[in-house]
């Protein structure tokens, strides 16, 4: 009898381990997909393919042509375009889609945030008067603090920002997680930060910088992430190993009707 096969759509730190605890399972094959963006992704278990799938109809046509029998979307929170995909891919063929998405972060007492919807209303709302501002978004969207150059920018990324994408007063740092608190005190100290810009991500790895302003009494701009999909959604990697054992263990015809 041929082996069940379970693509994961991956990058981050669930995907890994969903996937080193499929492939420790055994009796199935296990394939998770990068997008390319970073260029020394960690090592990970199973099969790994990198690289676009050419939208939803090209990730519907990879599921049938590879016969995907389950399809989990672990990838960042704020990989809208990918679930988009991964949604309409699942419609299209029929393939069960799980979500596996990290729950947000909360304020705690103390906290001094703001909400943003996106970048562009997060750069609006630092306001006029030139401010020292750890940008801690990643690298995709950078550019849109463009609009805000009366600003000092201190970016971090894991790989390096495309220059015309910065704004005109920016120094950039490469570094990867997980950040400690600690670290992270020393970093917003030493460059006299006035505020920060982050993404809600969830999860532990990059938590050290919320913690951090909130001892030193910072403001931050907390980006709202996407709405999800759609999908049947699951908090953690637990719950998306039962999620899976009971979707494989259910028969084919009942799955895909």
């Amino acid at each position: 009898m041929a082996k069940q096969t379970l693509l994961i759509l991956g990058g981050t730190g669930e995907a890994r381990l969903l996937a080193e605890r499929l492939y420790a399972r055994g009796g199935l094959r296990v394939v998770t997909s990068l997008a390319g963006r970073t260029s020394t992704p960690e090592a990970l278990q199973g099969e790994v393919c990198v690289g676009g799938f050419g939208g939803a109809e090209g990730l519907a046509r990879y599921l049938e042509d590879e016969g995907i029998d389950l399809m989990v979307d672990a990838t960042h929170p704020f990989a809208a375009r990918m679930a988009r995909n991964a949604a309409e891919a699942a419609s299209l063929t029929g393939v069960p889609l799980i979500t596996l998405m990290r729950p947000a972060w909360q304020p705690v007492a103390g906290d001094k945030w703001q909400t943003a919807s996106g970048m562009a209303e997060a750069a609006t709302l630092l306001g006029s008067e030139p401010r020292r501002v750890f940008l801690a978004i990643g690298r995709q969207e950078v550019q849109m603090f463009r609009a805000a150059a009366q600003h000092h920018y201190l970016v971090r990324s894991v790989e390096p920002v495309e220059p015309s994408h910065l704004p005109a007063n920016a120094q950039c740092i490469l570094a990867r997680g997980p950040f400690c608190e600690d670290d992270e005190i020393i970093l917003l100290t030493q460059h006299r930060i006035d505020i920060v810009v982050a993404k809600n991500s969830g999860g532990t790895a990059t938590y050290g910088k919320i913690a951090a302003a909130r001892r030193l009494g910072l403001p931050v701009i907390m980006i709202d992430r996407p709405k999800p999909t759609g999908a049947a959604v699951v908090a953690g990697v637990d719950e998306a190993m039962a999620a899976i054992k009971a979707h494989l263990a259910a028969p084919l015809a009942e799955r895909g009707a």
